[in-house]
This record gives structure tokens, sequence and C-alpha cells, in this order.
């Protein structure tokens, strides 16, 4: 009975060659494309997963004038160095408060060398805030944060695409129009 079946279905099958090549290229093709799919969904989630990781678990981020998701007043007036320091003063077991102001795109210009990134301009807090360490050079030095000097620290594509190889610490660079 089962070899009587076999043979009726591989002759029907002989029979319509071109119908069972399509049959079975759909269903290859069907299979691949649902694997893929689970795949991407798969790698979509980890990626997000581990940027979402990176804020950290316990960070609170306060926008002046901020009403919900998207909804910024514009007459908004911005935190100041006293709402700053009322904050690291008055919130208990905070690490750290770090103020900034963020452009999202700016040229920075080294040499004959150029590269558009976003500049962040914030204090040494910033980076306990992100779990950032600098591989080469230093913090910004207290004296400088207070007084306001100016002075920079870049990530590894801005060296990487000014720099090459050589050592960045020291130099002077422009970002938009200062030095």
């Amino acid at each position: 009975m089962f070899f009587e079946t076999v043979r009726l279905a591989m002759r029907a099958i002989s029979r319509n060659m071109l119908r069972s090549f399509l049959t079975v290229l759909g269903v290859v093709i069907g299979v691949a494309a649902v694997i893929a799919m689970v795949t991407i969904g798969n790698g979509t989630t980890a990626q997000v997963k581990s940027e979402l990781s990176r804020l950290g678990t316990n960070m609170l981020f306060l926008r002046p004038g901020q009403f919900g998701p998207g909804r910024a007043s514009v007459d908004a007036k911005r935190f100041t160095d006293s709402d700053v320091q009322a904050i690291r003063e008055q919130i208990s077991g905070v690490r750290a408060v770090a103020p900034l102001n963020r452009s999202s795109a700016a040229t920075v210009i080294y040499g004959g060398k150029n590269h558009q990134t976003s500049v962040v301009g914030t204090t040494n807090d910033y980076l306990i805030a992100q779990d950032w360490t600098i591989a080469l050079g230093r913090e910004f030095l207290p004296a400088e944060d207070r007084g306001g000097q100016i002075g920079c620290i870049i990530g590894e594509t801005v060296r990487q695409e000014l720099f090459g190889s050589s050592d960045p610490v020291g130099q002077t660079i422009r970002v938009s129009n200062i030095s």
C-alpha cells in the first residue's frame, strides 16, 4: 500500500515537472524568507536591548519645559548652574549631575582635514553618568571647568578621521568657529 502511494506520487511528479519545480521553489523561498525575517528580528531586538542597556537602569534626564514626549515648550527657561547645583545637593543618592548642551551637527577641523559630528558641551560628570573612560589624555581640570576654559575630549571616530595614527593630545582643533 505504502509503496503504491509513493509510486503514484513519483509518476505525478514526473508528468508535471515544471509545476513540481515551481512548487518546490515556492516552498524553499517561503521558508528562506521566514528564516531571514526571524533572524533580522532577533538581531534588531538584541541591538535595541544593547543600546538601551548602555543608557543605564538608573539614569534620569531632565529637560526644562518638557511636558510629555515631544511636547517641549519653546518658552521654557533653561536650567542654570544654580539649578544643577541644587539637584546635586538636594537629591540624595545622585552619583553625577551632568548639564549639557548638544549640537547635532558641527564641523571639526584639524589641518586640512574636517569631519561632521555631533558636539556635547558638558562637564566631567557626563563621563561618570555615561560610564565612559578616557583612553588617551585626561578629564577637564576643576580650574578649567570653573574658569570656562575651552578644551575638548574627542571620540575615537573623530580621532581616526582627523589624526589617523598620530597622537591628538595637546593639539588644537577647530569646532565650527571655535578653536
